[in-house]
Order: structure tokens, then C-alpha cells, then sequence
């Protein structure tokens, strides 16, 4: 899929990942940090995790094609270089969504009601809670960073920093 209704693909499909890897990250954080969001998200946030992590190499996918597609830039080539790194942090925050659901579905709703005692231990909950919000920043950081190379080489000496018309449009 490299393009859809005459547009680029990429410059479609870099809206899935930007709003769903925040998303992903969001939602592991708090199941992590929180059981009872855990057991709420349910299988919602493997799935979640799910669905970001296969819209990563189809949008790289997508953005190679493209940058066949125009002039050969040094920020296109960084802003490639950058969103290749993407895949390693949404293949952890899948890891990591699944890990949570999974504990999260063996956790007793109540303490003391059997189930998975090892979940509900906090030595275990810390190193999830922190494996997730290392792994969640890293993903985080790493799309602004993609995006912003992203913009740099889509926009740069694409337009005017002075108005070229009116505000009133005359």
C-alpha cells in the first residue's frame, strides 16, 4: 500500500502511529502502575499494543516508498534513518501490554482470593511498573523525535515566513 486516493500512504498512516504509540504508552503506564486499570483495560491493552506495533512497518513500509519519490535530502534521509528505529519500542510496548494483561487476568480482583499471588507482590509490580515507563518514554521520545525530523524535511523551504496574503484573504 503505497498510496491511498492518490496520496502518499506515509503521510496517512504516520497519523496512526503517532496518536496510537502515546496511546499504547499511556495505557501500559497506568495498567502497570495501577492492577485495577489492568483488569478494566482487559484484553483491550494487548490489543492496543497490538495494532501499534503492526502500523510501525507499515508506515516505514510506506515512508520508504516515498522517499524514492522525492528529491534525495540529508533531513529526508535522517528523518529515514530516525523511523527505523521505531519497531524495537513497539515490539517492547507489545511485550510489555501483554505481559500486564496476562498478570493483570491472574491477579485476584480481591487480595487474598488466590490467583496469582506473584503479580500482587511489589517487587514484581515495581519492575513492571518501571520496565513500562522506561520502555513507554523511550517510545514516546523517539516518535516526537521521528516526527519532528519528519516535519523538518517535509516543510523546510516549503513556505514563506512571511504572509504572502492578508488575513482577510484579499
Amino acid at each position: 500500500m503505497n498510496l491511498v486516493n492518490g496520496l502518499p500512504a506515509h503521510v496517512l498512516l504516520v497519523h496512526v502511529v503517532v496518536v496510537l504509540i502515546p496511546l499504547t504508552a499511556l495505557a501500559l503506564v497506568t495498567a502497570a502502575l495501577w492492577p485495577r486499570a489492568a483488569r478494566r483495560l482487559g484484553p483491550l491493552l494487548p490489543l492496543l499494543a497490538l495494532v501499534a506495533l503492526v502500523s510501525v512497518p507499515l508506515t516505514t513500509h510506506a515512508g520508504e516508498w516515498l522517499e524514492q519519490h522525492v528529491d534525495d535530502d540529508a533531513l529526508v534521509r535522517r528523518h529515514t534513518e530516525l523511523g527505523d528505529g521505531l519497531l524495537p519500542w513497539a515490539l517492547g510496548l507489545f511485550v510489555l501490554a501483554a505481559l500486564v494483561w496476562w498478570a493483570g487476568r491472574r491477579a485476584p480482583a480481591v487480595p487474598g482470593q488466590g490467583g496469582a499471588a506473584r503479580w500482587s507482590a511489589l517487587p514484581v509490580r515495581i519492575v513492571v511498573g518501571v520496565l513500562s515507563l522506561a520502555v513507554a518514554a523511550g517510545a514516546v521520545v523517539d516518535v516526537y523525535r521521528i516526527g519532528d525530523s519528519g516535519a523538518k524535511a517535509a516543510w523546510h523551504d516549503a513556505y514563506s515566513k512571511t504572509a504572502t496574503r492578508s488575513q482577510d484573504g484579499s
